[in-house]
């Protein structure tokens, strides 16, 4: 099982990154998708999900209406469009693949490694 986070990096606040993470087809292409943050200090928390054909769609409150998330079943990919990005929304991020196809926001039976995402004010 591979997860492969990247597109992290530094941006001031106001700005955008988009955040990548490709997964082994295996697990991929049936399963819901999700991405969760991990600030220094701080719990894990979800940040977006997605449904294995993209048909659902869920966000933490703190990034809705900033933050995208979407995916291509023929590249392995799913995709974390973040805009206006503030300071509190430094972390590492990590995606991770849902145990069912629909999702939620529990019940995440693989992981990948973080990329971390610093915003300066």
């Amino acid at each position: 099982v591979q997860l492969q986070a990247s597109g992290g990096g530094l941006v001031q606040a106001g700005g955008s990154l988009r955040l990548s993470c490709v997964a082994s087809r295996r697990i991929f292409n049936n399963n819901a998708v999700g991405w969760f943050r991990q600030a220094p200090g701080k719990e894990r928390e979800f940040v977006a999900s997605i449904s294995w054909n993209g048909g659902n769609l869920d966000y933490a409150d703190s990034v809705k209406g900033r933050f995208t998330i979407s995916r291509d079943n023929g590249k392995n990919t799913v995709y974390l469009q973040m805009d206006n990005l503030k300071p509190d929304d430094a972390a590492d991020y990590l995606c991770a693949v849902h145990r069912w196809p629909i999702g939620g926001r529990t019940g995440y039976a693989y992981w990948g490694q973080g990329t971390q995402v610093t915003v300066s004010s």
